[in-house]
């Protein structure tokens, strides 16, 4: 906190002394009022704003945290529920996510002809909610075609992929270099508790309603509360501020210009290992939900747990992690996370007991909530926020390029190999070695100068949902 000091006032205590100060009261009414100290310790305006501005991003963290849990995250469920099958239940968690991306391009564009990051954000968010809307509609009728699913969550993945550089580049105008790895910690574990409310809460509602045989409409529900979230989620950022609509020094970079800075240096390292990664996560990624409820048969609540797991392990650990990258940085803390992401898919080979699973998922929330963590943090770090929006644009279409590689490597072993409990297994073994190859891009990234440096001042300064 910024508080204003005895040295920075007047001696008089910041009051400018009158004539009619020195009457006696009885000569002047007034004097109380006029000659009455100020609060000793008044917080600075711009120190009320960042209060305000954290606590509303805390509001859309939270709002958007459920609308995952109880919508995005039950897509598949709901796809695989009115019948659709399981390769294409796997390729709808990813497929959407690259047409997204490369209609998330025009954000550049769009974020100069606005003249703001903010108001880019707002509209991303505000038309993503509504993406819930025609899902509504095909719980509550019963049915939806293949191409319309594939279009609605397209355009969903667009609008979550085209806010992201934009936010990235707005909440680093707004959030102190000093507070934000344990502001960013404290955010994303309440980000996290929203999610497994919502994830928990759909999963029970679900159990309930298959038990009546009664599943398909009570998706409507989930939806509509879904869509409510995002908008409160869009209320929250269209109330925070925006000190620099277009930060000084930004620069929308070309195509050519893009892929220069994303294929060199500090920053380009750090997105090409990311990018790796996520080709080996995605392997078996996307055959996880397909996997617990058609091959070891599993119900909504068996599920709901098993997956809010991880979202327990991340909550509980992402306080610390938020300390240890504050101790020792966020290059030590992405190691880490990435060495612990590694045996996670391999863990599915090793048995399908429900117990050992539930262990499995517990070290797999820990360990994403380190990588999460490390790469926002890296993020901003790493990547001047005069080029943030442009290369993470370009990060976003590489990103999901790589899921659906993966997810397509996944579904050429399944495929190859027949639909069988096997050919999972095969898929969850290729993952982890996969992901094992992707530490060898990470060895390319190297601590850097400004890391090390806003480590050790934030040390100074402060005190001390995923699938496997």
């Amino acid at each position: 906190m910024v508080f204003a000091t005895g040295k920075e006032r007047s001696p008089n205590n910041g009051v400018k002394r009158t004539g009619t100060d020195l009457l006696l009261p009885a000569q002047n009414p007034n004097r109380d009022q006029v000659a009455k100290p100020p609060n000793p310790n008044p917080l600075l305006p711009q120190e009320k704003a960042l209060k305000r501005d954290l606590r509303l991003s805390i509001g859309d963290g939270t709002a958007y945290g459920v609308m995952i849990g109880v919508g995005e995250t039950y897509l598949q469920a709901f796809v695989l529920e009115i019948g659709k099958g399981e390769i294409f239940a796997a390729l709808i968690a990813t497929v959407p996510q690259l047409i997204g991306s490369l209609l998330q391009l025009i954000s550049p564009t769009a974020v100069r002809l606005l003249g703001s990051h903010k108001w880019w954000v707002v509209f991303c968010a505000g038309f993503q909610g509504l993406c819930f809307f025609p899902l509504i509609l095909a719980a509550w009728f019963g049915s939806i075609s293949e191409p319309a699913v594939l279009l609605v969550a397209s355009f969903y993945w667009a609008t979550s992929l085209g806010a992201g550089p934009a936010w990235n580049t707005w909440q680093g105008t707004i959030i102190p270099r000093d507070i934000r790895a344990r502001f960013f910690a404290k955010r994303a574990r309440l980000c996290q508790l929203a999610t497994l409310a919502g994830f928990l809460g759909g999963g029970f509602a679900l159990k309930a309603a298959q038990a009546e045989g009664n599943a398909v409409p009570l998706f409507a529900i989930l939806f509509g509360i879904a869509m409510a979230c995002r908008a409160i989620s869009t209320l929250c950022l269209s109330l925070q501020s925006e000190p620099f609509p277009i930060p000084p020094k930004m620069r929308f970079l070309s195509l050519g210009e893009q892929w220069h800075r994303f294929s060199r240096g500090s920053s380009g390292r750090l997105l090409v290992f990311a990018v790796g990664m996520q080709v080996g996560v995605y392997i078996a990624g996307p055959f996880f939900v397909p996997y617990m409820f058609k091959v070891l048969g599993f119900k909504y609540h068996h599920y709901a747990m098993l997956i809010g797991a991880s979202f327990v392990a991340k909550f509980i650990s992402l306080r610390y992690w938020g300390k240890l990258a504050h101790r020792t940085g966020a290059h030590r803390l992405l190691w880490i996370g990435s060495l612990g992401l590694v045996p996670l898919a391999g863990g599915w080979v090793v048995s399908g007991n429900y117990i050992w699973l539930m262990s499995l998922q517990l070290v797999a929330g820990a360990a994403w909530g380190a990588y999460e963590l490390a790469l926002v943090l890296l993020f901003f770090e790493t990547i001047h926020e005069s080029e943030r929006t442009s290369l993470l644009t370009l990060y976003n279409v590489a990103n999901s390029i790589a899921l659906a590689v993966g997810s397509l490597i996944g579904a050429a072993i399944i495929n190859g190999l027949g639909i069988s409990a096997a050919s999972y297994l095969w898929v969850f073994a290729a993952s982890t070695l996969f992901r094992a190859f992707a530490l060898l891009l990470l060895r390319r990234v190297r601590a850097t100068p400004v890391e090390t440096a806003t480590t050790n001042r934030s040390a100074s300064t402060l005190p001390a949902g995923q699938s496997s």
